[in-house]
């Protein structure tokens, strides 16, 4: 499992376009075969990703996590972005299809990721936290989310926000987890954008085409600075930094927060003007 630390306000300031690739973006996601890990100082969160092929991948353990298993004191949530596919929770096996979510409850110990194959895998994108207690494990198919139509095709952000892992659904401690999908011809996501100063937020961009890029916007209003996503990248928002970003072409993304609550609606909106 690979380590993340973060930085501050002046640290960010500092920064080159290469730095902030460095520390904030997740960029070695979805490898064949592998299970993926990253430690995100943030929060102590986890972003990971497994591709199942010709056989089950087991969710390891670190020696960063000093736990005899993953969820010993942590609970994970899962989105499935390839073929359909499963995972088995302590020998309970759980069918994931496209876009289906999981939520895995502190306690479970034996976590296998399996199903797709070579030519259409399985791809599953898990994020963690910490947990303090133990909620019972949940699969929420894609219908089952709560559907938000927010944005206007006349500024380019017309998206449909799908959460799936969050209160009157799956009971967490601290995890929310969903993903939006840009309808085609808009390109914005989070325009305004805005801050939540008591959670971090982690983005993952899929379903970007080979030919496009969003460009993920960070850090103070006064100060934006950006860094080019391709698919299959998440990047990671201390809770003083904004997140917005903007396409060529529209796509998907994963967000997940960790934190203080579990209110989805919990952030500080900023307006345009703030933007410098």
């Amino acid at each position: 499992m690979k380590l993340r630390a973060s930085t501050d306000r002046e640290g960010l300031r500092r920064m080159t376009a290469q730095d902030i690739r460095d520390t904030f973006v997740i960029g070695d996601l979805f490898r064949p075969g592998e299970v993926a890990m990253t430690y995100v100082e943030v929060d102590r969160a986890v972003v990971g990703s497994a591709v199942p092929l010709d056989a089950p991948l087991g969710l390891p353990t670190d020696r960063r996590l000093a736990a005899r298993y993953f969820c010993e004191r942590r609970e994970m949530g899962v989105i499935n972005i390839g073929a359909p596919g499963w995972i088995s929770l302590d020998g309970v096996r759980h069918e994931l299809d496209t876009h289906d979510s999981l939520y895995v409850g502190r306690g479970v110990e034996a976590v296998v990721f399996g199903g797709g194959s070579t030519d259409a895998p399985a791809r599953f994108y898990f994020v963690s936290y910490p947990a303090h207690a133990a909620h019972p494990s949940r699969v929420v198919r894609k219908d089952e989310a709560r559907t938000i139509q927010a944005g206007d095709q006349k500024t380019a952000n017309r998206r449909v926000i799908r959460q799936s892992i969050r209160p009157g659904i799956v009971e967490t401690c601290q995890l929310v987890m969903g993903f939006t999908e840009l309808e085609p011809g808009n390109v914005w996501n989070t325009m305004p954008p805005h801050t939540h100063g008591r959670r971090s937020e982690i983005y993952m961009y899929f379903d970007v085409a080979p030919a496009a890029r969003v460009m993920h916007i960070m850090g103070e209003p006064s100060e934006p600075r950006t860094v080019f996503m391709d698919d299959g990248e998440a990047v990671f928002s201390p809770s003083w930094s904004m997140h917005s970003g903007v396409g060529t072409a529209d796509y998907r993304f994963v967000w997940s927060m960790g934190g203080e609550n579990l209110d989805f609606d919990d952030m500080d909106t900023l307006t345009l003007a703030q933007l410098r």
